[in-house]
């Protein structure tokens, strides 16, 4: 009996001792190590509510980095953009066409700017963000409400930044690519809260 009121005090303990955070947290687990995320439903509810939603689904068990922008692989004459961008749509195509579209959080609405290490949801028109999402590296400036990277100048929606592992970020940036495609595409072997 004594063992077991030990045994129950110490698991009492440690459950009470896992970190508490005012924003919810996320982690991506990579091929390469592990990136943290913070995220602000307080400034972009309806981004991080889906966004939250399909880490619970499981949509991204098993998906991948596949993009990645650098200095040397945009044309000379547009504004650049440094990122690398994720989700499902290589891994599972059919799924990531049937999700339907979030309602578009611009930078001007959330405050959330594409600073280093921000998560951003990738779109066509606005309204069209789904499962697919990127991560800045270095200030984007260009991506944000009236920023010059977006025809619309209706930027992108941030939703969130990375705390930890900006340099596995780094890594994964550097890797081999072919006309702004990974080659092969960074397994992303989850993502859970």
């Amino acid at each position: 009996m004594k063992k077991a009121c030990i045994l129950f005090a110490f698991l009492s303990v440690c459950i009470s001792c896992k970190k508490q955070y005012k924003h919810p947290h996320i982690e991506i687990e990579t091929v390469y190590g592990d990136i943290e995320l913070e995220l602000y439903p307080d400034k972009a509810p309806k981004t991080v509510a889906a966004f939250l939603s399909f880490i619970d689904s499981g949509y991204y068990d098993h998906s991948s980095f596949y993009r990645v922008l650098n200095d040397d692989n945009q044309p000379i004459n547009a504004p650049k953009t440094e990122l690398i961008q994720g989700g499902i749509w290589k891994t599972n195509y059919k799924k990531a066409v049937q999700i339907k579209g979030i309602e578009h959080e611009t930078t001007r609405q959330t405050g959330i700017l594409h600073l280093d290490g921000t998560i951003s949801l990738a779109r066509l028109a606005p309204g069209t963000a789904s499962t697919e999402f990127f991560i800045c590296i270095g200030a984007q400036p260009g991506l944000n409400y009236g920023g010059e990277n977006i025809a619309d100048g209706q930027g992108y929606a941030a939703f969130g930044r990375v705390v930890k592992g900006m340099g596995i970020v780094k890594k994964i940036y550097a890797q081999n690519e072919d006309n702004q495609y990974f080659d092969p595409p960074i397994p992303i072997l989850k993502i859970e809260r």
